[in-house]
């Protein structure tokens, strides 16, 4: 699909924040896929932290804060069950950075109300390798993605 001289194709919207919808893992790979330079993705990482579901301003405290980020980011778990009965979780998150916000929805998308057996056995940092984000974030950054990535797995690994 070609586009204006210019202009931008994503499939990221920019409607208004109660109708924002974070895409599924698959719509995300596919996004990568079509868009060919760094700077492209990099503008689609930080829309796709515009897609978040909003994170309270009472949870951006201690507790939910991951450490080992250079940005402050906070991640929020909060247990479910499923359809049938199976122990869910789902995740709520934010960060002070534009750029790591949208990191945190590329990890919200991927973990996000599965059981902890299914997070457990997701290899987030292979995904990241395979969107060819790994290469083009800084060490501090790759750091923080795998305290993000460690601490859901932290989550997961939790006593229901």
């Amino acid at each position: 699909m070609a586009c204006p001289p210019g202009q931008r194709l994503y499939r990221v919207p920019d409607p208004p924040a109660e109708r924002r919808t974070l895409p599924t893992i698959d719509a995300i790979r596919a996004d990568f896929a079509f868009l060919d330079d760094w700077e492209d993705r990099y503008r689609y990482v930080i829309e796709l932290g515009k897609t978040l579901e909003p994170l309270p301003a009472e949870a951006h405290n201690e507790t939910n804060r991951v450490r080992g980020c250079v940005s402050q980011v906070w991640l929020e778990c909060e247990a479910r069950r499923d359809a049938d009965g199976r122990k869910t979780l789902h995740f709520r998150g934010d960060s002070d950075s534009h750029l790591v916000r949208g990191l945190v929805a590329i990890a919200i998308a991927l973990y996000s109300d599965r059981t902890p057996e299914a997070i457990l056995a997701t290899d987030a940092l292979t995904t990241f390798r395979e969107l060819g984000l790994e290469q083009h974030l800084t060490p501090q950054r790759s750091n923080g993605v795998r305290s993000m990535i460690e601490r859901i797995r932290a989550d997961a690994y939790a006593p229901a």
